[in-house]
C-alpha cells in the first residue's frame, strides 16, 4: 500500500507535468489560432464587400483590394494610415482594433469619464475601379456580442453589402443574422434620406407592414426580436459614430 506521502507526490507531479504539457501546447498553437483569427477578419471585411476569398488567398486578396486602412476620431480627423505595407500616419493600424476594447472606450468618452476622442477603423477597399468604405461595428444580442462589417459605396449612402455575427444567439432564430436571407437584405439600402442620416432600421413584423421606408429598413428575425433590436441599435449607434469623417471625405451629403 502506497503511502499518503507517496500519493500527494505522485499527483503533485502528474499535475505539474499536465500543467507543463497544456501551457506547451498552448504555446505552440497561439501563432496558429492568431493566423485564423486574422483570416476569419479578413474573409468578413471582403465579403461585405462582396469580395471573394477563400481561406487559402485570403491575406493575399484582402492585400490585393486594399486602398488604405484609416483611423479616424470623432471630429472625422484622420489620425492614423497604412497604405502598401506601411504604417504613413499614427503608429497603429486599423486591422490592429480590438473592437471589444473600442466599444468600452466609446462608452468611457461618451459618458464624459475620458476626454480623448477613441479611433475609429476605416477600411477602403477597391472592386472594380469602385471604393468601399467599410465600417466595423459591434452591440450586444439576447446572449452575447454580435458584431459586423457594412460596406459603402463611394457616395456613402448606398450600402454595398454587409456581414454579421455572433457569440452565441439562439439558433434558428438570433443566430440567423449571419444568413445570407438576413445579410442580402442590406444591399442596396440607403442610410441617408434627403442629407439627414436614416441608418438602417431591422423591422419587427417585416419592413412591408411597417412606417420605415423600405429603402431604409429590412424584415427582422421572426422570434429573434432581442437580437434584432440588438442589430438595430447597432448600426444606428455604430455609422453615426463616422458621420463627422463621412461629411468630410463627401461635404455634400448632408446637404
Amino acid at each position: 500500500m502506497y503511502s499518503n506521502a507517496y500519493i500527494f507526490r505522485f499527483a503533485a507531479i502528474m499535475v505539474i507535468t499536465v500543467a507543463a504539457v497544456l501551457a506547451t501546447v498552448a504555446t505552440v498553437l497561439k501563432p496558429f489560432q492568431e493566423k485564423n483569427k486574422k483570416i476569419e477578419k479578413i474573409q468578413e471585411i471582403l465579403a461585405a464587400a462582396e469580395i471573394k476569398s477563400t481561406k487559402a488567398d485570403a491575406i493575399q486578396t484582402y492585400e490585393k483590394h486594399l486602398v488604405k486602412e484609416l483611423m479616424v476620431n470623432f471630429d472625422g480627423d484622420v489620425v492614423s494610415e497604412y497604405q502598401d505595407g506601411e504604417i504613413l500616419k499614427g503608429d497603429k493600424r486599423a486591422f490592429n482594433v480590438n473592437m471589444k476594447t473600442l466599444k468600452n472606450r466609446l462608452k468611457e468618452y461618451k459618458a464624459g469619464k475620458t476626454e480623448q476622442s477613441p479611433h475609429l477603423p476605416v477600411f477602403i477597399l477597391d472592386k472594380q475601379n469602385e471604393q468601399l468604405y467599410v465600417i466595423p461595428i459591434r452591440g450586444k444580442g439576447l446572449w452575447g456580442p454580435v458584431w459586423g462589417n457594412i460596406a459603402l459605396q463611394s457616395d456613402l449612402k448606398t450600402i454595398k453589402g454587409a456581414t454579421f455575427d455572433h457569440k452565441g444567439e439562439t439558433p434558428g432564430l438570433g443566430a440567423e443574422i449571419n444568413t445570407d436571407w438576413f445579410e442580402d437584405q442590406f444591399k442596396g439600402k440607403k442610410i441617408f434620406e434627403d442629407g439627414k442620416f436614416t441608418s438602417i432600421r431591422v423591422v419587427k413584423g417585416g419592413i412591408e407592414n411597417s412606417p420605415v421606408d423600405a429603402i431604409h429598413g429590412v424584415d427582422g428575425i421572426s422570434g429573434g426580436t432581442i437580437t434584432s433590436n440588438g442589430v438595430d441599435q447597432m448600426l444606428e449607434t455604430g455609422l453615426k459614430n463616422y458621420l463627422p469623417f463621412f461629411n468630410q471625405v463627401n461635404p455634400k451629403l448632408q446637404q
